[in-house]
């Protein structure tokens, strides 16, 4: 089984392009033409910046905050592969983990922030005992799409 969540990141691109582009026009239209009147619906032009400068904000840093992640894994083959880089406005390095699936020692799921923030750890058996590696955020993939890494995980895991 393979799968990505590239469309959850290309869909939060497209919000933040389409804020950025809307709060362009606002300012536009009202610092530099001055064709919005006001006070509109009783705000004044400084108050409807700081709110709609507020929205733009959130929008652009909430994959951030919840370390939003474009995640591909396979499970195909002798290995599974998890290739992951966070999504926000600044990407980050390009992540890559390979796991031979004999040498697959197990995972653990973590959550923080009210379960809006989800992680995975991953652990792979080595000569000397058992290597961690570090957090996959998983925050970005659909319910569907955690069920679906949950069981081919489990398949693979030891038997305790």
């Amino acid at each position: 089984m393979t799968f990505d969540n590239s469309k959850t990141i290309i869909g939060v691109r497209i919000k933040l392009f389409i804020a950025t582009v809307l709060l362009l026009a606002y300012i536009a239209l009202t610092y530099a033409a001055k064709l919005i009147k006001f006070p509109l619906l009783g705000l004044s032009d400084t108050a409807w910046t700081v709110i709609l400068v507020a929205i733009w904000l959130i929008i652009a840093f909430w994959p951030m905050i919840l370390n939003y992640q474009f995640v591909f894994f396979s499970d195909e083959g002798e290995k599974l592969v998890f290739r992951y880089f966070i999504a926000g406005i600044v990407s980050g390095k390009k992540n890559s983990v390979e796991i031979n699936k004999r040498t697959f020692a197990g995972y653990k799921i973590e959550s923080r922030f009210f379960g809006l923030i989800k992680s995975i750890i991953l652990f792979q058996k080595m000569g000397q005992g058992v290597a961690t590696y570090p957090p996959v955020y998983i925050s970005a993939l659909t319910r569907e799409q955690q069920s679906k890494l949950f069981a081919s995980l489990k398949t693979y895991a030891p038997k305790a």
